[in-house]
């Protein structure tokens, strides 16, 4: 059926729009954004490909550190590729690296399209002008501040979307060094198209981590 191919690996890594691919280690069928891609470098290592881009057949993986964990340790990539293949066990680790550069890029991405705020007075003005699309936290952030911004910002965009555009996945260092100022520990953005890539990147490190969409369908939103 068009739009609805189910492969474990493909030729280009882009399918057609809605289409499915199937997890090598559960064999669950699902869209390609809950999945990871993986494709045979020349060098014979295995390459984790975010962004779906790179060239040769492809792997795929529910996007969770556990299941890019068992891959390994079941030599999922070797039995897929039908090829003496030896993932190294920092796999895991690696993919979590770059989901956190991916979040760190969108996020400089939004402060250079003046999107962003930071700082616990500037995020506050932005929430009480009602302007703010997305607020984000350092990961080790103080209670206080965290609950005082989360009300207001929970007040402004209702229950259910708060859980869905509160960020904190990165670490004050992380946030500091992505936006180019020193110990941010309290940012917010205003709506556009850069705040939204930049917390779609979050959701799929915090779901990465948290290992949300592990059964056979679809994640959480």
């Amino acid at each position: 059926m068009a739009g609805a191919r189910t492969t474990a690996g493909d030729a280009q890594g882009q399918g057609a729009i809605g289409s499915l691919r199937q997890c090598a280690v559960t064999r669950a069928q699902l869209p390609p954004d809950e999945l990871i891609r993986f494709v045979l470098a020349p060098d014979g290592s295995i390459v984790p490909d975010l962004a779906r881009r790179l060239p040769g057949r492809g792997v795929w993986v529910t996007a969770t550190r556990t299941m890019v964990d068992a891959a390994v340790r079941r030599k999922v990539f070797a039995r897929s590729l039908k090829q003496q293949i030896t993932a190294p066990d920092s796999l895991p680790n690696l993919v979590e690296q770059l989901l956190v550069k991916r979040v760190a890029e969108a996020l400089s991405l939004a402060n250079k399209a003046g999107q962003l705020v930071a700082g616990f007075a500037k995020v506050e003005a932005l929430l009480e002008q009602g302007q703010a699309a997305v607020l984000l936290h350092a990961s080790d952030a103080g209670a206080d501040g965290v609950e005082k911004l989360d009300r207001k910002f929970k007040a402004l965009i209702g229950p259910e979307r708060f859980q869905k555009s509160t960020v904190a996945e990165l670490t004050s260092a992380q946030l500091s060094l992505a936006i180019g100022r020193p110990n941010v520990v309290h940012a917010a953005a205003s709506e556009g198209g850069a705040s939204q890539r930049m917390l779609q990147e979050a959701v799929r490190l915090r779901r990465y981590r948290a290992g949300e969409g592990q059964g056979p369908g679809p994640s959480c939103h």
